[in-house]
């Protein structure tokens, strides 16, 4: 029988670089994907049209103060001062904004990002004033310092993400580990000497704000999940939530630790003791449900598998416990004497009974092993003694008796 000459070989292709790309973009949820697109399309319209005046767009405290220009909150987290620049924050936020967009959901996420925007920019303002108006020393720079791109917020994305995540320790780009609690302080540092104009403010800033809102800080500015479905169920947001990317608040995923409002406590979250309880310690810890040992789903006692020995010891004991109890309780009268020892006889012979294969095998053994260490030249009694501390294995048994000669 000759083989056929056209059969196919079985060839395992990789996919091309446009359907991996293709891929990889389709994973990328729908906000974190918007926002990649959105801060791209911006930088790239400013390179074409030579638009270069970002201090009319940048984050600027004497602005701000001074004439109450608060759109730059939000403009300063969308432009970008270089290519570089945006590509660094770009692909940071994407697995940063992935988890926490799959966990949260799509609008609770934004909802958070405008959240987190604006808290930096009051931490900004607050720490730029509190420099130049202190009593002691006055700087005015940090009034001045214009301030531009999404790091703010990455670095608050950073802490809470670290957070949920429940790690002790996190890599520094692979070269060594820190403490979880420490790890974007030491990106703080890092990109503060590795990198050229850096906002330090703007990033600690945000490192703050992550900070409090994983303490819960920030509880009474979140609204309950009824808010984030009335807004998924308008019409105008029905084309986007039909997005098989778009995640909705009621899909996230509720093992996490997530600053909701809840309605069982009437005072403000500032007030709560919850608050004062994840002030207690410098990194929060990650919750974790107490559950009872035994699952509604599966009633009654389980088993480990390999165990049956254990099982029947400990049946036997509870039998024995049983009868001794019933022998404690019943006066033993010469009437029923008789009864109890036949009683007695009875469950000897049923754990005997229970048990009989094992013992015997393992008496068999023991003997055997006996015989065999002894006619090596060993005492008997410190060839049972070595055999019952080695659990019947010879070769144990043998190095044990080796020592003690030694």
């Amino acid at each position: 029988m000759q083989r056929a000459r056209n059969m196919r070989p079985n060839i395992v292709s990789e996919a091309g670089l446009p359907t991996r790309m293709s891929q990889w973009w389709e994973s990328i949820p729908f906000l974190t994907s918007a926002v990649v697109v959105v801060c791209g399309v911006i930088y790239l319209v400013c390179l074409l049209v030579g638009y270069d005046s970002f201090t009319e767009v940048c984050f600027l405290p004497s602005e701000v103060v001074s004439r109450f220009q608060v759109y730059r909150i939000y403009t300063s987290i969308l432009f970008h001062g270089s290519l570089l620049h945006v590509l660094f924050n770009m692909m940071a936020l994407v697995p940063l904004g992935s988890e926490l967009e799959r966990i949260m959901g799509s609008v609770r996420l934004l909802y958070v990002i405008i959240l987190l925007a604006t808290s930096n920019a009051i931490f900004h303002v607050l720490i730029a004033l509190l420099v130049a108006h202190n009593p002691f020393l006055t700087y005015d720079f940090l009034m001045n310092q214009c301030a531009i791109g999404f790091s703010g917020v990455l670095f608050s994305m950073i802490v809470i993400e670290t957070s949920l995540s429940g790690v002790q320790s996190r890599s520094v780009f692979g070269l060594f580990n820190v403490p979880a609690k420490w790890y974007a302080f030491f990106l703080l540092v890092v990109f503060q000497l590795l990198m050229q104009n850096v906002s330090l403010l703007g990033h600690l800033c945000g490192i703050v704000s992550g900070f409090a809102y994983t303490y819960g800080l920030f509880n009474f500015l979140i609204p309950g999940t009824s808010f984030y479905s009335s807004i998924e169920s308008s019409s105008w947001l029905s084309s986007c939530v039909r997005r098989p990317k778009f995640i909705v608040c009621t899909g996230g995923n509720p093992s996490g630790y997530i600053p909701t409002h809840t309605t069982q406590n009437s005072t403000s979250g500032l007030l709560s003791g919850n608050v004062w309880r994840n002030l207690s310690s410098l990194m929060p810890q990650r919750e974790v449900s107490i559950e009872s040992n035994e699952d509604s789903r599966f009633p009654g006692r389980g088993r480990t598998l390999g165990s049956s020995q254990g099982q029947t010891a400990s049946h036997l004991h509870s039998d024995s416990n049983l009868q001794a109890r019933l022998l404690e309780d019943s006066s033993p009268t010469p009437g029923n004497t008789q009864q109890l020892s036949e009683g007695r006889h009875s469950v000897d012979n049923a754990a005997t009974a229970t048990a009989g294969v094992p013992q015997h095998q393992g008496a068999v053994i023991s003997e055997e092993g006996i015989r065999k260490l002894v006619s090596m030249g060993f005492d008997r009694t410190q060839v049972e003694v070595a055999l019952t501390a080695a659990d019947g294995d010879l070769n144990v048994a043998v190095e044990i008796l080796m020592s003690q000669q030694g």
